[in-house]
């Protein structure tokens, strides 16, 4: 980063991750001179971490109803103006080769970092001057309507700023409030924050009825209301994190009970009544350690004590059985807060941006994408299609 007089841009874009680099890029092919500013030593460190070291970096089915907000249509125009299909035909573009995982996750084969190089031949490419190890402190928008945005002990001025800083999640990978605070002071109004995509963890009831049980996965259906998914869970030494509980945490507010199904696909009423009619002799505690990890069937049954023979049991028994297994209700304690969160729920209201430009309505020139914004998407490649979306949206107008 050089020491010298005021530099004027057209464009500073603050925050070299998915979304800051993809407005970069589209501004600076548009000629306009873009300054990226990565308050790191290099960009695009949480892609680097992402999908275990390959990053999931979109999803085939990308649409707005993936996608958890105040205001869910926000984020359409966004998501029309360039799609998974349009990141894809980049990757393709560069001969990145990737697999889709499961549920429309595409990940690369080898490295992430097979993205990040991509992306930095497309700053080069369109010129984007790239400052690293300089975070910006403050964005003052000046009488001439031109902004300054300090870097240390340097200011560089520019016609239009964008935050691409991020939101609170993975405060170890640099993550801190920049791009709420600076919203605050330009008088944009937030939504309540939030870890997402985040592990919950119990009370100390739940642990005792749960202990044992760490490290013991199974695929269920969770609910919250009316919302659902159907992934698996994962008991941990706190509580419960895994796929099903990821996705429904982006939901999840204190004192919120969780439904779980640990036999989603099984009628196990019916199944029991059949049971009892054929082998009407047999074990209904061998045949339900069937179905299920034993450790844990043990566990959802335990307070139920001895069965009688598959003859001897009730429907009323029967009923207390399928309770116990598939309507496991949880009230958890907490979350693992943002140190876990994959990403923050909510952010910079989407009532404050333009939803074709990603542009504030109150400061003319200061533009929010990515994370940063209150548009938050499930597990699976959503959140890095919204920062490529947002950015490319921006990037069309700053």
């Amino acid at each position: 980063m050089p020491n010298s007089e005021i530099r004027t841009f057209d464009v500073v874009v603050v925050g070299a991750g998915a979304a800051g680099m993809m407005c970069a890029i589209e501004a600076g092919k548009r000629g306009r001179k873009v300054l990226l500013l990565e308050k790191s030593d290099k960009p695009g460190k949480k892609i680097l971490i992402s999908g275990g070291g390959r990053c999931n970096f979109t999803n085939l089915f990308a649409a707005s109803d993936r996608y958890v907000s105040d205001n869910k249509h926000f984020c359409k125009s966004a998501l029309r103006n360039y799609t998974q299909t349009d990141f894809i035909a980049l990757v393709e573009k560069y001969e990145i080769l990737y697999h889709e995982k499961k549920l429309g996750q595409l990940f690369c084969d080898k490295s992430a970092s097979s993205i990040t190089d991509m992306l930095l031949d497309e700053c080069d490419a369109a010129d984007v001057t790239l400052w690293c190890d300089a975070g910006a402190d403050a964005i003052v928008k000046a009488a001439d309507g031109l902004y300054t945005v300090v870097v240390g002990k340097e200011k560089v001025r520019a016609n239009s700023v964008v935050i691409a800083s991020g939101g609170l999640s993975i405060p170890k990978m640099g993550a801190n409030d920049f791009a709420f605070r600076m919203a605050s002071r330009h008088g944009l109004n937030l939504t309540e924050l939030r870890p997402g995509l985040v592990p919950f963890t119990f009370e100390q009831l739940d642990m005792d009825r749960f202990s044992g049980l760490t490290g013991i996965s199974a695929d269920v259906t969770v609910k919250i209301g009316k919302v659902s998914f159907r992934e698996n869970v994962l008991f941990t030494h706190r509580g419960v994190s895994g796929p099903a509980i990821l996705q429904i945490s982006s939901f999840w507010k204190v004192g919120d009970l969780l439904h779980i199904d640990f036999l989603p696909d099984e009628n196990l009423m019916e199944n029991l009544k059949l049971a009892r009619k054929n082998t009407p002799k047999g074990s209904v505690k061998k045949y339900l350690l069937q179905l299920l990890s034993s450790r844990l069937m043990e566990k959802l049954i335990s307070d139920l004590g001895e069965f009688p023979e598959f003859g001897n049991c009730s429907d009323k028994m029967f009923d207390q059985i399928v309770r116990r297994i598939k309507n496991v209700e949880i009230t958890p304690n907490g979350t693992e807060g943002y140190r876990k969160a994959e990403v923050t729920v909510g952010g910079v209201c989407t009532s404050e941006l333009s939803s074709k430009t990603m542009e504030s309505k109150k400061a003319k020139g200061l533009y929010f994408i990515g994370e940063a914004v209150d548009v938050t998407g499930f597990l699976g490649g959503y959140n890095f299609q919204w920062a490529w979306s947002s950015g490319y949206t921006a990037g069309q107008y700053v």
